[in-house]
């Protein structure tokens, strides 16, 4: 009886869904690779497993995170020392989204993520936190209930928009800006809908406003309309009410 092996081309080999030819073809099996307890364990490395890290994070994302009420997230810096009006703005402004009826979304680190987590947690809501796996780590703060750490940032972001209803951005920096500009371009291309962004601290971010008003639009680069998607504040109740306003709470 002949071998089903026998006479196949050893320039070819089909791992799956995966096509292999002449010299891209490996030696053995997946199963065997997966079954030899002697092999080494650079596989874990390798971009397909990967993916399965990176579909277990959403998981776990999803997961933990699919039952929290209405939620806003709060960004700034990790640097912002506690007791400055920064830190206590940050209090506040976590005490406040409680008071209006939301859970409190930070990145969970220390500085301004840790004041609204704070604040949040001192009017008894929900306060959460989505840590980032970063040579630096120090780990989520004290005052978070719900707290989620990602190896991936791409990850993480999708977590904070997926579920906020809104942002409320404290000053920060390149952290900060990164998870802004993410959600300015997310409402700008109409990936998501009414989903206010306010930034809190006029001094801080008029420069950048002044810089996107007398430059980006300045040369075409963007709309006079863009300068609608977001609104800046010194006022807690203001910022809050902006927030509560756009998402029809």
């Amino acid at each position: 009886m002949t071998h089903p092996e026998e006479g196949r081309t050893h320039d070819e080999q089909r791992l799956g869904p995966v096509l292999r030819r002449r010299e891209q073809v490996q030696p053995g099996t997946t199963d065997q690779r997966l079954l030899d307890t002697e092999g080494d364990s650079e596989w874990v490395h390798t971009d397909p497993w990967r993916v399965m890290r990176i579909q277990s994070e959403f998981v776990e994302g999803f997961g933990a995170l699919a039952e929290l009420p209405s939620a806003i997230s709060v960004f700034g810096s990790a640097r912002t020392p506690a007791g400055s009006p920064e830190y206590d703005a940050g209090v506040r402004i976590g005490g406040a989204l409680v008071d209006a009826g939301f859970a409190v979304i930070t990145g969970g680190g220390p500085g301004a993520m840790e004041a609204a987590n704070k604040g949040a947690r001192e009017a008894n809501g929900v306060s959460v936190g989505l840590g980032i796996e970063l040579p630096f780590e120090q780990g989520l703060n004290p005052h978070v209930d719900i707290g989620v750490n990602f190896r991936y940032f791409f990850v993480r972001k999708t977590m904070f928009v997926k579920y906020a209803e809104g942002f409320v951005v404290l000053p920060g920096g390149f952290g900060t800006l990164d998870e802004l500009f993410e959600a300015l371009t997310l409402v700008q291309t109409q990936k998501v809908t009414r989903f206010p962004i306010v930034l809190f601290g006029t001094e801080y971010w008029g420069g950048l406003v002044d810089w996107l008003r007398n430059t980006v639009i300045a040369q075409g680069k963007a709309s006079e309309r863009d300068l609608l998607l977001f609104h800046v504040t010194d006022d807690v109740e203001e910022a809050v009410a902006l927030v509560t306003k756009e998402t029809g709470k």
